[in-house]
C-alpha cells in the first residue's frame, strides 16, 4: 500500500471504536468539534508526506529494496538516520505551532524497543518474538498507520507492586491464556493520541518480580478492539478562534484513560507474556527512544518562546533594555543548548542487537532534565518582557465589536506604528503558550512527560562513568588505586 492520504487516515478512524468525552460515546471522532480539532492536526503527519517542500524529509525511499514508506518507520541503523529522525519530528512540531503530533513517533519508538528486547530474549530464552515483532512492524509500516502506546499503568498504591495492589487490575494483566491468544484486563492512563490511532501498543511501565508474572505482558491491537474503551482527559474542551488561542485553535492532542475489559490478543501480536525480567528493559529501551522524541519535539517550543519574546519586547519598545537584553540572552542559551544536546545525542549513539542504532541514554537524559529543569524559568522570562495583558486583554469579540473597537485600538497599541491588533495577536500567542489551559498542559507535560525529573537523574547517575571520574580523582590526590 503506498504512503495513505489525509482523506484515508480521516477514514480509517470511522470504525466504532469506543471513545468517551464529556460523560457520552462518541459517534465519529473525525466530527467531534474537540476531538476533531486533534484528528486534523494529526493530518500534518500524511499531508507533509505529500508537500513537495518536505517530501525528502518525509517519505524514505529505501534504496536497497526500492520501498517508500513514511521515515518515521525507518529503523535507525547509524547517526545519520537519527539526526533525520529528529529534523522530522520537529518539522511536524513546527508545523503544529509546537505541539507534536506522536501518531507515528511514539509508535515506532516502541517498535525500536520491541526489535531489540525481543532479540535479546530469543537468545536467552529460545522465544520466537523478534519475528512477530517483524511481521508486525511491516503491517504498520506498510499500511502507513497511526499508532499509540499506553504504558503507564493506574498503579494504586505507588508503595507496592503489581502483584501487592488490594485491587488486582491498577495494572494490566493477564487474566487468561488460551491456545490462540491471551485474554488481558486493567487499565493504562496519559495514552496520547489514543482515540486517532489504528494500532494500540500496550507495555510494561516498570521492573517486575515473579510474583508479578501476569502483569509482565506486552502486545498490539486495533484501537476498536471489543473491551477497549477511552475515556477522554476534558481538560480544555473549549472551541477556541484563532485570535484568542492561535496555537489551541487548531491544534490539540487527546489523552486518555484506557480500559482493557477482557480484551483478547492472538498470539500474533503478544510480545511479552510472562517473562517478568524482561517488563524493565522493555520499559527502559522505549522511555530511552521516546526520550530522543522528546528532546527532538521540545526544540520548536523553546524556539517559539525565544522568538515570541524577542517580538513582544520589540513591539512593547524595550528591546534594548539591560535587563531585557539578560532574559532574551538566557532564553538564547536555554534554546541553543537543547539544540546542540539532542545533535550530539544523536552523533554519539550506540549500535545494539539487532543492529539498531540508540541514541546516547546519557546525553538524552541530560538534556531532557535541561529542558524540563528549566522550562518554568523560561515561562517566566517570557511574561515577563510580555506584561499583564496576557490575562487581561479584551478578545476578538471586543476588538471586533463597533462600540469598544476602536477604543482598544487607541489604548492598546505599543511603540510607534504597531497597532494594537498585532499587539494582541503576540500577546494571545504567548498567552497561548504560558497561561492558558494550552499553557499548562506543556508545564506539566515538562515535569512528567516521557518520564519525570527524578527519573531522569537516576538514569544519568546510572550511565555516567562514576568509576572512571573517581580514579581520576585518586590520582590527582595522590591516593593509590
Amino acid at each position: 500500500m503506498p504512503l495513505r492520504t489525509v482523506q484515508q487516515y480521516k477514514a480509517s478512524l470511522q470504525d466504532g471504536r469506543a471513545v468517551y468525552f464529556g460523560g457520552e460515546r462518541v459517534a465519529d471522532v473525525t466530527k467531534h468539534p474537540v476531538i476533531g480539532i486533534a484528528v486534523n492536526h494529526a493530518c500534518l503527519d500524511y499531508s507533509l508526506a505529500d508537500d513537495p517542500s518536505h517530501r525528502d524529509l518525509a517519505v524514505f525511499n529505501d534504496p536497497a529494496t526500492g520501498e517508500t514508506y513514511s521515515r518515521f518507520f525507518r529503523i535507525p541503523l547509524n547517526s545519520e538516520d537519527l539526526l533525520l529522525r529528529s529534523r522530522l519530528i520537529a518539522e511536524t512540531t513546527r508545523q503544529g505551532k509546537t505541539l507534536v503530533t506522536l501518531i507515528k513517533e511514539i509508535g515506532t519508538d516502541c517498535l525500536f524497543a520491541l526489535h531489540m528486547i525481543a532479540d535479546h530474549m530469543d537468545k536467552h530464552l529460545g522465544t520466537g518474538y523478534l519475528g512477530k515483532v517483524q511481521d508486525f512492524y511491516r503491517h504498520c509500516r506498510d499500511n502507513d498507520l497511526a499508532m499509540s502506546v499506553a504504558q503507564t499503568d493506574v498503579k494504586g498504591d505507588r508503595s507496592l507492586g503489581p502483584a501487592g495492589q488490594e485491587h488486582p487490575d491498577y495494572y494490566v494483566r493477564i487474566v487468561e491464556e488460551r491456545a490462540d491468544g491471551i485474554v488481558v484486563r486493567g487499565a493504562k492512563v496519559h495514552t496520547s493520541v489514543t482515540p486517532n490511532s489504528n494500532e494500540l501498543f500496550v507495555i510494561p511501565t516498570r521492573q517486575l518480580s515473579a510474583e508479578d508474572r501476569a502483569y509482565a505482558v506486552a502486545f498490539a491491537i486495533p484501537t476498536n478492539t471489543p473491551g477497549v474503551r477511552m475515556i477522554c482527559s476534558s481538560y480544555d474542551d473549549s472551541v477556541p478562534n484563532a485570535f484568542d488561542r492561535p496555537i489551541t485553535s487548531e491544534h490539540r492532542m487527546m489523552e486518555t484513560l484506557t480500559i482493557f475489559d477482557d480484551v483478547f490478543v492472538p498470539n500474533e501480536r503478544v510480545f511479552l507474556k510472562g517473562e517478568w525480567q524482561y517488563a524493565g528493559p522493555l520499559a527502559r529501551a522505549f522511555v530511552e527512544f521516546h526520550r530522543f522524541t522528546a528532546i527532538s519535539y521540545k526544540l520548536p517550543l523553546v524556539d517559539l518562546l525565544c522568538g515570541s519574546a524577542h517580538l513582544i519586547a520589540e513591539l512593547n519598545g524595550i528591546d534594548r533594555a539591560g535587563h531585557v537584553r539578560d532574559k532574551l540572552s538566557w532564553l538564547i542559551s536555554y534554546a541553543e543548548t537543547l539544540q546542540a544536546m539532542t545533535r550530539i545525542a544523536a552523533i554519539e549513539c550506540s549500535m545494539e542487537a539487532p543492529g539498531i542504532a540508540v541514541p546516547s541514554t546519557k546525553l538524552v537524559n541530560i538534556a531532557k532534565l535541561h529542558f524540563a529543569s528549566n522550562y518554568h524559568q523560561a515561562l517566566s522570562h517570557v511574561q515577563d518582557l510580555t506584561g499583564g495583558l496576557l490575562v487581561t486583554a479584551p478578545g476578538l469579540a471586543d476588538l471586533d465589536n463597533a462600540d469598544t473597537g476602536a477604543d482598544i485600538e487607541h489604548y492598546l497599541g505599543g511603540k510607534k506604528g504597531v497597532s494594537a491588533r498585532d499587539r494582541l495577536r503576540v500577546i494571545n500567542l504567548i498567552s497561548d503558550l504560558t497561561t492558558a489551559s494550552f499553557g499548562g498542559y506543556q508545564a506539566v507535560l515538562a515535569i512528567h512527560a516521557e518520564g519525570s525529573i527524578e527519573a531522569e537523574k537516576i538514569t544519568i547517575l546510572r550511565e555516567y562513568d562514576s568509576a572512571g571520574a573517581k580514579s581520576f580523582a585518586r590520582w590527582a590526590a595522590g591516593i593509590a588505586p
